[in-house]
């Protein structure tokens, strides 16, 4: 406008301010796209917590050009929050190291960078934003309880008798060819002369607990509280994850099942992942009835999962001990556990570990 203004109007001075601002916005331009080569590298010590557990994020950003110092504004996303990170006068071939927390309050995957940087030109005419480097991931598990107490184990062995004891028993299984390394004990010679190759006995321990885990991740199961987290589905995955972690710690095979979903992955990641949605509980009530996958079934539901323990009762028959926990519904009627269903209320993991331990109907 200047421009124009001046060389309409005849008026040298305002062409030369017009003429200078040119310049102004040109030189702006050149200066805000150069694009800064900068290497970005992001270390999680660690990247797999306990929920509340610290973790701490450590970022390098390098300067990879051969010319010019980077004089920029940076900022790194890690969750929902911008932390800045200094970038001034980093000289061709230098870096800098930025250092942070991570939020743990809160289970799930927290989603770190990428890095965002903003550049301008000296006046201020133009500002623009690159991002550099990828997004790392922070896994916050749920927060795991001492278990001190496990199923004894109730498995119907192949010979017809009922074992109840904590390391199972020993029976037969199968027959198969012999190998090297095989213990000669174990060779049932009546077989190996009829088929004419030597034939190993395969022993199964028939009686050993099999802890199977199901988790009720429906959305009509867990009411969202004010801040829009269900804190009974949050307790129920503590719960899940105290009864993993203590089957593993006495070397008992347990399995995760969540209702809406198949889980793939090791079991804290997918309680790491596990979130409230749809779901059908009778169709996978009925495939776990089919499958009969151990001898211990554990139900971890919230409030609108009280009418449904009748249903998880009728398991008694394929799983020979079936207990339920029930999170965030305490001051409603007490459930009765009939058919043997063993039931625990509690409003937290802490207050399930407590009550679980208290059990003495395994």
């Amino acid at each position: 406008m200047l421009l124009v203004a001046g060389f309409r109007l005849g008026y040298p001075d305002l062409a030369l301010l017009g003429a200078v601002a040119l310049v102004a916005v040109g030189c702006g331009v050149v200066f805000a796209f150069w694009r800064p080569r900068l290497g970005v590298e992001r270390t999680a010590d660690p990247d797999r917590v306990a929920r509340g557990e610290p973790a701490r994020m450590t970022l390098t950003v390098r300067n990879t050009s051969r010319l010019r110092a980077a004089n920029l504004v940076a900022s790194d996303r890690c969750g929902g929050q911008a932390v800045p990170v200094p970038l001034l006068r980093l000289r061709p071939g230098k870096d800098t190291t930025a250092d942070y927390p991570v939020p743990t309050s809160r289970r799930g995957i927290v989603p770190i960078g990428p890095l965002r940087v903003t550049r301008g030109d000296p006046l201020g005419l133009i500002t623009l934003a690159r991002t550099y480097g990828g997004v790392a991931s922070v896994w916050v598990h749920p927060r795991i309880h001492l278990l001190r107490a496990v199923p004894a184990g109730m498995a119907r062995s192949l010979d017809g008798r009922i074992d109840k004891v904590p390391h199972g028993t020993i029976t037969f299984d199968s027959l198969r060819e012999y190998v090297v390394g095989d213990e000669l004990r174990r060779v049932h010679w009546r077989s190996s002369a009829k088929v004419g190759e030597l034939m190993v006995r395969e022993q199964l321990d028939t009686s050993e607990p099999t802890i199977v885990v199901l988790l009720d991740d429906r959305a009509a199961a867990h009411p969202l509280g004010r801040d829009g987290i269900a804190e009974s589905f949050e307790a129920a995955c503590e719960a899940a994850a105290s009864i993993v972690a203590a089957a593993v710690r006495e070397d008992l095979p347990v399995s995760l099942h969540l209702v809406t979903a198949v889980p793939t992955g090791p079991y804290l990641d997918v309680l790491t992942e596990a979130v409230l949605r749809p779901g059908d509980l009778d169709a996978t009530l009925r495939r776990m009835r089919a499958g009969r996958l151990g001898d211990t079934l554990v139900f971890l539901t919230g409030p609108g999962g009280r009418g449904d323990l009748g249903a998880v009762s009728a398991l008694r028959g394929p799983y020979p001990v079936v207990m339920a926990g029930l999170f965030g519904d305490r001051d409603a009627a007490p459930v009765s556990a009939g058919d043997g269903l063993i039931v625990i209320e509690a409003d937290n993991g802490e207050e399930f570990a407590a009550a679980w331990d208290s059990v003495r109907g395994w």
